[in-house]
């Protein structure tokens, strides 16, 4: 107790003020800082944020966005370990067992673990049951044959083909590549018809894998004839990452500096219901 009259009241009331002033003081100090990293923040001019700056900075970030799908589209690194294993897997076991047969199964089991684990995990399994597949059609023709080069012959017809599938599309102007990464980014086709740029774009990244996947048949296409396995087995094995890494970066490139996609309106019974 204090010794003077209301001494408990009057340091209750000073100890208030304190507070108080500290609290303003507080205030004062936050709204100073906030100006600052404004004033920071802001052009050296101290001018205002221009808003076709700030247009263009929007595009750029959605044209960003488009472009990180290329990897998604195409299975990611998984989905291209999916492809390479097996071929791998392959010619490692010809050359120790000297046989078609042990060497064919186990490239399709490896195939067919990818498969169960992918399920197990539960991710999307489209790009491991196509790996699967050719597998197993170059497995039975090479077991059929006797032949361990016919176990590559499906691959290397199917890159043909696939190289003629991106330059017709190209050419009616329905570009590959706009086909498989529209869903992806939300736009559809809407690229066929409202955003011309982007339809330049996804037809000159078609060209662009029309050219570098068409390497990998140009090279390996002659020594499947000349009946060298183990050439022919590596070459294929060291030709399927590298050629999709840098058809995957050049789309990656050419998406960037293209115009942000337009979003394809949703169906009615796709929007969300009214709560």
């Amino acid at each position: 107790m204090s010794n003077h009259p209301g001494g408990d009241a009057a340091r209750l009331d000073l100890n208030a003020a304190d507070v108080a002033a500290w609290q303003d003081a507080a205030a004062k100090d936050a709204a100073e800082g906030l100006a600052r990293s404004v004033d920071a923040a802001a052009p050296a001019t101290g001018q205002e944020l221009d808003p076709e700056a700030a247009e263009a900075a929007r595009k750029a970030a959605a044209s960003k966005e488009a472009a990180d799908t290329v990897l998604q589209a195409f299975g990611g690194v998984r989905g291209m370990v999916d492809m390479t294993l097996p071929g791998l897997v392959f010619i490692v076991t010809y050359n120790i067992t000297h046989q078609v047969s042990p060497a064919a199964w186990a490239a399709l089991a490896l195939s067919a673990l990818f498969v169960v684990v992918r399920l197990a995990k539960r991710e999307t399994v489209q790009h491991a049951f196509s790996g699967v597949f050719g597998v197993a059609i170059g497995a039975w023709i090479s077991m059929k044959s006797g032949r361990a080069e016919d176990f590559y012959l499906p691959g290397l017809l199917w890159n043909v083909g696939y190289c003629i599938g991106l330059a017709v599309s190209a050419l009616v102007r329905w570009p590959l590549i706009g086909l498989m990464l529209g869903p992806i980014t939300g736009e559809m086709f809407t690229w066929r018809k409202e955003n011309p740029g982007r339809l330049r774009a996804y037809t000159k990244a078609t060209w662009a894998w029309v050219v570098i996947m068409g390497i990998k048949p140009v090279i390996l296409f002659p020594l499947y004839f000349t009946h060298n396995v183990n050439l022919l087995g590596w070459l294929k094995v060291a030709l399927g990452i590298p050629p999709l890494l840098l058809a995957m970066y050049v789309t990656w490139q050419i998406l960037l500096k293209a115009p942000p996609p337009i979003k394809a309106p949703l169906d009615d019974d796709e929007e969300e219901p009214a709560k």
